[in-house]
């Protein structure tokens, strides 16, 4: 429920001081119709303040119902039976009190012809009231609707992204399991070493859930963790290079978005071939935006990755879409035998870097 506007200091203070003013032009305008100072003065202040007190209180009742557009004539029923009801107990209070003094007759005669143009005014302000009170009800409602729409808008993306980050790990997992299937048999230190490093890395990810943005330098430490991985499955066959200037380590990325970036790479460079493949990841800061390219070669007869980005590329896509409403962030390129993916982040606010990769190394197996 909206606020009623008087309930807030400022505008209580700003109302209040329009109705000082307003009571001190009454006098000094009974004043030059030739009614004493006295009488002036309590005429004012009786029947301003029975006005003020009619639109405080229409004001106030308003939030708890606001006439639709459809009944927007109830404001003009409400104003004229409020204006005749405010006029009414002015001249009940007024023409007996000031009957006493000694202008009491002129007073009551003064009262009679002037009630035509009293009514108009008090009107006025009831009705300024009625539609300004309509207004700012109005105004909060859309600013209210507005907020749940938003709260709506980001919770849904919030789950989706949620939803898009859970199914990474899954995704990683499966692929690591057959592979520790594999090699327990043939080279069961290969394969408890695999594991262990499976546990470093979901113990990582699950770190990870709360987090929405991470420096650069963490992002690849953690993928240092996945190519470990990956080296085991893949032996000598994997090498890779990572090139990143110590100007955007600290950067912020979202998490977990290199990963399958670099999966997809070497699915497509090691998955049709037996030769060494090396994948190159390379990042830098230029103008606004922090820019990381994943290269991988593939072999043109086999591999086909114009017709397909598959799950990762695809979900980085989607999280790039949620996180910036754009769809321009994510950008694959082939040149000959090569495959890139260039993903470009708008530059956030740094945070201090973690211990970084060197600038240029190649991860050991």
């Amino acid at each position: 429920m909206a606020k009623a506007p008087l309930s807030q200091h400022k505008f209580l203070l700003i109302f209040l001081s329009w109705w000082a003013i307003w009571a001190f032009l009454q006098v000094s305008l009974l004043i030059g119709f030739g009614l004493s100072a006295r009488t002036s003065l309590i005429d004012s202040l009786v029947s301003n303040t029975l006005v003020a007190l009619s639109c405080g209180f229409l004001s106030n009742n308003m939030q708890y119902y606001l006439p639709k557009k459809e009944r927007y004539w109830y404001i003009l029923l409400i104003s004229l039976s409020l204006s005749a009801i405010i006029l009414l107990a002015c001249k009940a209070i007024l023409v007996p009190l000031l009957s006493e003094k000694a202008d009491g007759a002129a007073y009551a005669e003064f009262f009679s012809k002037s009630w035509p143009v009293r009514f108009d005014i008090v009107f006025l302000q009831v009705g300024c009231m009625a539609i300004l009170s309509v207004l700012w009800y109005s105004s909060e409602e859309e600013q209210e609707n507005r907020q749940r729409r938003n709260d709506a808008e980001r919770l849904a993306r919030e789950a989706e992204l949620f939803k898009l980050r859970q199914q990474l790990a899954p995704h990683f997992l499966f692929n690591s399991l057959n592979s520790i299937s594999a090699l327990i048999g043939s080279r069961p230190e290969q394969a408890r070493k695999m594991i262990q490093q499976l546990s470093d890395f979901l113990r990582g990810n699950l770190k990870k859930e709360d987090q929405q943005w991470v420096p650069l330098s963490e992002e690849l430490q953690y993928l240092e963790l996945y190519l470990d991985i990956e080296k085991v499955r893949f032996g000598h066959r994997l090498d890779t290079q990572v090139t990143c200037g110590q100007d955007c380590m600290s950067s912020r990325i979202p998490p977990m978005l290199l990963q399958p970036i670099v999966e997809n790479a070497i699915k497509f460079g090691l998955y049709d071939t037996t030769d060494a493949v090396t994948i190159a990841i390379r990042a830098k800061v230029e103008a606004k935006f922090v820019i990381i390219e994943v290269e991988n070669p593939f072999d043109p007869e086999t591999s086909r990755p114009k017709k397909g980005t598959g799950f990762g590329l695809s979900s980085i896509q989607r999280r790039l879409y949620l996180l910036f409403a754009r769809t321009d962030l994510l950008e694959t390129r082939v040149t000959d035998n090569l495959f890139t993916t260039i993903v470009r982040i708008p530059q956030l606010e740094n945070i201090p870097a973690k211990p970084a990769i060197d600038n240029t190394q190649t991860p050991k197996a």
